[in-house]
């Protein structure tokens, strides 16, 4: 089972733990310990995952880090941990000077929920004061899934992730700026949009003027964009509803399907084959003069696969649009071929 596979059962645990835990060896036990194991680290190995882990600053000696990931005898990820209801941004000092004196490439700050990955992009083995990764694990992007799988054991590739972390951090500050500047435009950000459309000199008094208009043109840019993407979905929806409603609502096209026993053959191999990621329950089918069709929750808008089993054999499924993908068989049993396809397709709705 991988990572994105796992994730849905820990952030349950999550949300069922935290307004119980309340002291840092709670927060460790139940939650930051679970999610290095859920990383494939064997955290009970204390040559692999050390507890307490000496990280000594200076002449202050005994400074310790509450773990340390360590790969072929050296440390690789330092973490520190703080209680789960902690807001663990004003802890970031400490763990900058445990990373200096490690070889370790990344530093991890974190409270169970939030992790914040660290490492040395500005000036070598000195760790940045911004962190190149901010996940929370209840506010959890796809995008953040795919980074977060960086750091499995089985995979975890220090060249790749650095070469990455650069985008990752500016991309940030440059989307936090953005943000910012589209809630309070700035002085600075004003004069640079007024500075090809106004041609007088731009005081003080002219920047404050233009300034609300600024801000009030920026959101209904904004609102403009969304509700073009709105219009197309609803029409995309429409578009569907039509499809749908040709294939359904007549009862006499309906008493005309027979359903063969070739098709509810291919339909007991699909569900076959999603058993690995659905609860079977939730599979159903819908025959139609056209095709077989292969359901989630019985719902048309979330079809998986369409059979066609006269003539010609084959069997479709939808793109990120609900466009029909076409794979053509020679028999049912090459379904079983197309498994990572018939399952893409399906976790789609999940």
């Amino acid at each position: 089972m991988d990572l994105r596979e796992k994730l849905p059962e820990f952030i349950t645990r999550i949300e069922n733990l935290k307004d119980t835990i309340e002291t840092e060896e709670a927060t460790k036990t139940s939650l930051i310990m679970p999610f290095f194991q859920m990383l494939g680290y064997d955290v009970f190995n204390p040559l692999e995952f050390i507890p307490e882990y000496t990280a000594d600053v200076g002449i202050k000696k005994g400074e310790k880090v509450d773990y340390a990931i360590v790969i072929d005898g050296d440390p690789v990820i330092l973490i520190e941990c703080k209680p789960c209801n902690t807001n663990i941004t004003k802890y970031t000092s400490q763990l900058f000077r445990y990373f200096s004196t490690t070889t370790a490439k990344f530093a991890i700050l974190t409270n169970g929920i939030e992790y914040k990955f660290f490492t040395d992009l500005e000036d070598i083995n000195k760790m940045d004061t911004v962190p190149f990764l901010d996940i929370n694990l209840l506010k959890l992007k796809e995008r953040d899934i795919v980074e977060l799988s960086k750091f499995s054991k089985e995979i975890l590739d220090i060249d790749n992730i650095l070469n990455s972390a650069e985008n990752l951090k500016y991309g940030k500050l440059v989307k936090d700026w953005i943000d910012g500047e589209f809630v309070e435009p700035s002085a600075d950000f004003v004069r640079l949009i007024i500075n090809d459309i106004y041609d007088g000199v731009k005081t003080q008094k002219v920047v404050d003027n233009f300034t609300p208009i600024v801000k009030k043109v920026i959101q209904q840019y904004i609102n403009d964009k969304i509700n073009e993407k709105l219009k197309i979905a609803l029409n995309d929806n429409e578009q569907q509803e039509r499809q749908e409603a040709e294939v359904d609502t007549s009862e006499e096209k309906k008493s005309k399907i027979n359903t063969t026993i070739a098709e509810l053959e291919a339909y007991a191999i699909v569900k076959s084959i999603l058993r690995k990621v659905v609860n079977v329950d939730r599979i159903f089918y819908r025959d139609t003069q056209s095709y077989f069709g292969v359901l989630l929750d019985d719902n048309n808008r979330k079809w998986i696969c369409r059979i066609h089993l006269d003539g010609v054999q084959y069997f479709t499924v939808p793109d990120e649009n609900k466009n029909d993908i076409r794979y053509d068989i020679d028999s049912i049993d090459d379904l079983y071929k197309h498994a990572d396809i018939i399952i893409a397709a399906c976790k789609r709705y999940l």
